[in-house]
């Protein structure tokens, strides 16, 4: 499983999103930047650092 957490990227954002793919947390995460934080252009130095973000989620996590 896949996670990204936001505030990784976003400070003091707390959402997360858990998927089998890379391809589906980034697609989730578009989504949530659009909608929560009014991006309106995501750029691929955006996609980029989305993708440096996602890590395997870990039995502890």
């Amino acid at each position: 499983m896949r996670l990204f957490e936001c505030g990784s990227l976003v400070p003091g954002c707390d959402w997360h999103t858990r998927a089998d793919s890379d391809a589906e947390v980034i697609r989730r995460t578009v989504e949530h930047m659009k909608q929560t934080h009014g991006e309106t252009t995501i750029r691929e130095t955006m996609i980029e650092n989305i993708r440096a973000r996602v890590v395997n989620e870990t039995k502890a996590a």
